[in-house]
């Protein structure tokens, strides 16, 4: 059962790949044997996570794409077919995060993170999932956040975007769940990636994050790397329309907070 999860030759896009999720997802699904389109704005950063994964044996092809432009998603949907073959599977995962209240949030920040969280989710699934309509299957994966549900004060548009791509998938898994596509989101919790690196270099913080999860650590990249790969595969083939929360039990935490006397655990 060396291709239990049947990703060996599927060919596998990932947004955001130049790091944190995406550059791990790339790394695992690599190491099942899957062709990895890696699609980053910053192409630089995915050409490096690209060498890695040919110099351990993978096939790759790292495109610069800004996901919030249909032109750029375009014209990386066209290329990627042509040099490395049809999508297989879509991994949505590339954000943003400008901070700031809504009191005095720029329209422009505010844009600027549905442009990219949401909308460009909507684009990428468009391009690259015409292929996967076509041939009658395929699975897309949208990276939300439990910010999604539980409202992330402070973050500006983002649990609002995070909240879109959660109905986006439900309704493109109702759409094209009779043409053989499956679309989930994977939510996760506190991660540990660069985008919040800055959080933990701050005295304690680590260990606080830590106590507040069940599981007591904090995420790794390839916590969720390893439900990705399960949400593509065969082994997951009658999944489609959910939100997969990986957060080590954080999401459940919230009437533990509520003060009871005589109660505490």
């Amino acid at each position: 059962m060396s291709d239990w999860l049947g990703l060996k030759d599927k060919v596998v896009v990932i947004t955001g790949a130049g790091g944190g999720l995406g550059a791990e997802m790339a790394r695992a699904f690599a190491a099942e044997g899957a062709s990895i389109v890696l699609l980053e704005r910053d192409l630089p950063r995915a050409e490096a996570v690209a060498g890695e994964l040919r110099k351990n044996g993978g096939k790759s092809l790292a495109i610069g794409c800004d996901t919030s432009d249909a032109a750029s998603v375009e014209a990386a949907a066209t290329r990627a077919s042509k040099e490395i073959g049809p999508a297989d599977a879509l991994l949505n995962t590339a954000a943003i995060l400008r901070p700031g209240t809504l009191d005095t949030l720029s329209a422009a920040d505010w844009n600027a993170q549905i442009a990219v969280n949401l909308t460009g989710y909507l684009l990428c699934a468009q391009a690259f999932g015409r292929a996967m309509l076509a041939r009658g299957s395929g699975a897309l994966v949208h990276v939300t956040s439990i910010a999604a549900s539980e409202p992330q004060p402070f973050s500006g548009a983002y649990s609002v975007t995070k909240a879109g791509v959660a109905m986006l998938s439900r309704q493109l898994a109702y759409e094209w769940g009779p043409k053989g596509i499956r679309s989930n989101a994977l939510a996760p919790g506190l991660v540990r990636t660069p985008m919040s690196e800055a959080f933990y270099q701050a005295p304690g913080v680590a260990e606080r994050r830590a106590n507040m999860v069940p599981a007591r650590r904090v995420a790794t990249p390839k916590d969720m790397a390893d439900v990705a790969l399960w949400l593509c595969s065969e082994r997951s083939s009658y999944v489609t329309g959910q939100e997969i929360i990986v957060d080590g039990g954080l999401a459940q935490t919230i009437m533990g907070s509520v003060p009871r006397p005589g109660f505490s655990g």
